[in-house]
């Protein structure tokens, strides 16, 4: 488990994918814990990449700290409703919902390899709408000149934020798959803003909806404590190195392991059917 989260964790920096899309698939599929104790762990891990990424980005004045927090007060009572309401839903639904969310990320990936490249080192390491629930990779430490947003649409930021409290609790990942292009495409806040505000806001989102797992009894903390360490060593050597690696044939590599990890779990829920 140690071993599987340092991997989850450094495919997750360089990538800039989260923990979470990684880490359950690794804990049901190949350790064989039920789904819905894999999501409570992998909440864990978000919390630990999140609060080793905070600090980088606001020293680095590149996230909306304000924006940040009016919008998790919405994700956090979201988190906490997806948390009361996982433990009521079938776990074969929980599963094709992931896979549904391996599918979303792998499109995602798919459109940031067809892009044409760019003179950038770093736009080339960051994806063009990141998954955002975990360290992303290291980027210019130049702080973000446009923090305004519009304000006129935060109502609708607001109900999007409650939505991705719910997936976050419901699937295990910090939100960002949603937070990320809510900000970016709702309220206009700059891409690169947005995805270290929603670094920032991860971590509580996890941490609402952990409480409830942990409540109910549904962390094993013989498992969250090597996986969470893993993971947090992983994101901070991808996030160190990542930039020597290819980024273009490492995404379709892992391209192909999304979907492949989408037809397995798709597979699995329809033989405990």
């Amino acid at each position: 488990m140690l071993a599987g989260g340092v991997a989850a964790g450094a495919f997750g920096s360089i990538l800039g994918l989260g923990g979470g899309v990684l880490i359950v698939p690794l804990l049901t599929l190949v350790f064989g814990l039920p789904l819905r104790e894999a999501v409570a762990i992998s909440l864990v891990c978000v919390i630990v990449t999140s609060s080793a990424s905070a600090g980088v980005y606001l020293q680095r004045r590149q996230a909306n700290l304000r924006l940040g927090m009016i919008l998790e007060l919405f994700t956090a009572a979201g988190a906490i409703v997806g948390g009361a309401i996982a433990f009521l839903i079938d776990e074969r639904l929980l599963a094709v919902l992931f896979a549904g969310l391996l599918v979303y990320v792998a499109a995602t990936m798919l459109r940031g390899i067809r892009m044409p490249a760019t003179a950038s080192a770093t736009d080339d390491e960051t994806p063009p709408v990141p998954a955002g629930d975990a360290v992303a990779a290291a980027g210019p430490a130049e702080p973000a000149t446009n923090l305004d947003y519009d304000r006129r649409r935060m109502p609708a930021a607001a109900l999007g934020s409650v939505g991705a409290g719910i997936a976050s609790a419901l699937l295990g990942i910090g939100g960002g798959t949603i937070k990320v292009p809510l900000m970016h495409l709702v309220l206009g806040v700059p891409l690169r803003v947005a995805t270290a505000t929603s670094n920032l806001m991860i971590g509580i989102t996890a941490s609402a909806s952990g409480i409830v797992y942990l409540v109910r009894g549904g962390i094993d903390a013989y498992v969250a404590g090597p996986t969470a360490i893993g993971v947090f060593v992983g994101a901070s050597l991808g996030s160190r190195y990542g930039h020597r690696i290819g980024q273009r044939a490492l995404r379709v590599l892992f391209v192909v392991v999304l979907l492949y990890t989408a037809i397995e779990m798709l597979r699995r829920s329809a033989v405990a059917a």
